[in-house]
């Protein structure tokens, strides 16, 4: 089972920049997650100035908000994908993230094909394989 971990910190600090100390608790525990198999993919995000808000109407014109957003409580920092044997293993690695009471760790289920019909299978066509290679400018 795949997971995707959210980290979501307190919106209303946009020039918020984390310590030495949690950067190094941070990759102590990312190294554990490496170590145990379970780790696929993490990255963390810029601030939200740095991004944009598309919504769609109900004729589905697209609207674009740069950001920062004033109403933002919360904002994704990053993330991770995990791979685990159960949900609970799962909640067992999303509590053991290095936070504190700004941090909150939303984990979701990620689909896979098998989940959906043969129908929507076969309407997903080479999608339902694997999306093409990824690749970074950095």
């Amino acid at each position: 089972m795949r997971f995707m971990m959210f980290i979501k910190m307190d919106g209303s600090d946009e020039n918020f920049q984390p310590t030495e100390a949690d950067v190094a608790a941070m990759a102590r525990y990312n190294e554990e997650l490496t170590k145990a198999g379970a780790l696929l993919a993490l990255d963390g995000l810029q601030p939200p100035s740095k991004g944009a808000v598309v919504t769609f109407s109900s004729d589905g014109k697209a609207s674009v908000t740069d950001g920062p957003y004033a109403e933002a409580k919360e904002v994704v920092g990053g993330y991770w994908i995990i791979q685990t044997k159960s949900k609970e293993e799962a909640v067992a690695w999303a509590t053991r993230v290095p936070g504190d009471e700004r941090t909150t760790i939303e984990l979701r289920q990620i689909f896979e094909m098998s989940d959906f019909s043969p129908e929507l299978q076969e309407a997903a066509g080479d999608w339902s394989v694997a999306p093409p290679e990824q690749t970074s400018d950095n």
